[in-house]
């Protein structure tokens, strides 16, 4: 794997804070939103609908920490946005919502240096203020909309009704996730390059961190993958493309079932991996099998390693938790199974112990889980 240390020139103006909100197309936005409220342990946020008098969009918000994902469904059999989307894509990702400090100079450069606008700048209002968006086009057909609310005091957004606590999830036990630690972008074979410079030239994110096929492959598939971050390196968008082998890559399956380039995970991180998925099993999530075998060979070169790991190994062994270290410190994560029937989305849980990779040494035992559950799909 390669970090990189030189960032480019530091953006005149402008700074990108951090993740705001994921808006996801989705078939049945109430069910959706159902979903990750009881399965993924989020709390209902706000709704938006033909009560608030959004007579295009059904919009259920719902929150978790500082993580927000927004469910929108469009209530017209005719809405050509959303039906062509669902039709080619299923479920998934149709805009990454970044916060920013400066709307007008982030837009504005990335106008000039050649940004699809999709949407030209507006406002909404309500009784807590007003949120200034502006909306472009990346990958695919994923849209990033930038979103200036230093002059807003409410909840979410304008336009969103809030939501009471969901009664049945609040019994259950807490998921414990924090933030959203990066979001990751899969592309057809070839692509992955000049995605990542049309981050640089649009955006002037910098290269933070990569790994190619000779590093990450196993027996039959392989990846390449450029990590983008802003120049705070608050927000981080990895990109990854398939690399030919004997047998079809899970990247290569996503592509072909979501039909073209798209989110393919949404990682999200906590400071207590073990209580976080222990609870999350208990709310009924099914996450990815690790051979044991992984966790044989972990051990073994981990008394050769300064790295010297906290939690219990045999509870991070019953859990299916992943660890990647090196002379600084470690992260473990694990692994959602697709968050729908397309093999498309999934999420992955993160807990970072000073350590800024993202999970290199485990991307041979994850995709050995993974061509496990592509044969079970005969997609291998």
């Amino acid at each position: 794997m390669t970090t990189y240390t030189d960032k480019g020139p530091k953006p005149e103006g402008g700074k990108f804070l951090s993740f705001d909100h994921l808006t996801f197309y989705v078939g049945n936005a109430k069910q959706a939103a159902s979903f990750y409220v009881t399965r993924m342990g989020f709390e209902p946020l706000g709704y938006q609908g033909l009560e608030t008098g959004n007579r295009q969009y059904a919009k259920h918000a719902v929150k978790q920490n500082k993580i927000v994902f927004v469910f929108a469904s469009a209530y017209e059999p005719d809405n050509v946005d959303h039906g062509s989307f669902i039709a080619k894509h299923g479920d998934g990702v149709k805009d990454v919502a970044f916060e920013v400090d400066d709307l007008d100079v982030i837009f504005n450069r990335a106008k000039e240096r050649g940004a699809v606008v999709i949407r030209e700048i507006w406002q909404e209002s309500d009784e807590f203020g007003t949120v200034r968006f502006a909306t472009i086009k990346t990958y695919g057909d994923t849209h990033h909309t930038f979103v200036e609310r230093k002059n807003y005091s409410g909840v979410f957004l304008p336009g969103f009704k809030a939501l009471p606590k969901d009664p049945v999830a609040a019994t259950l036990p807490p998921a414990k996730l924090n933030f959203i630690d990066h979001v990751v972008g899969n592309q057809p074979d070839l692509q992955m390059e000049s995605v990542a410079k049309w981050y640089e030239k649009i955006l002037m994110f910098h290269r933070f961190w990569s790994v190619d096929d000779s590093q990450i492959h196993t027996e039959y598939s392989a990846l390449r993958s450029i990590v983008m971050a802003n120049y705070e390196e608050t927000v981080k968008m990895p990109i990854n493309e398939p690399a030919v082998g004997k047998k079809k890559s899970q990247i290569q399956e996503y592509v072909e079932y979501y039909g073209g380039a798209g989110v393919q995970h949404i990682a999200l991180n906590t400071d207590d991996i073990i209580g976080a998925i222990k609870n999350l099993r208990a709310r009924g999530m099914d996450f990815l099998t690790i051979p044991p075998s992984y966790y044989d060979i972990l051990k073994e070169n981990l008394k050769h390693s300064r790295t010297k790991v906290k939690e219990d190994m045999k509870i991070l062994q019953d859990l299916n938790i992943l660890i990647d270290y090196d002379e600084n410190g470690y992260l473990l994560q694990i692994f959602t199974k697709n968050m729908q029937d397309r093999p498309t989305l999934f999420l992955e849980v993160i807990q970072r112990h000073n350590h800024n990779g993202f999970g290199a040494g485990n991307f041979k035992s994850l995709f050995t889980a993974i061509e496990l559950e592509q044969a079970k799909r005969g997609n291998l």
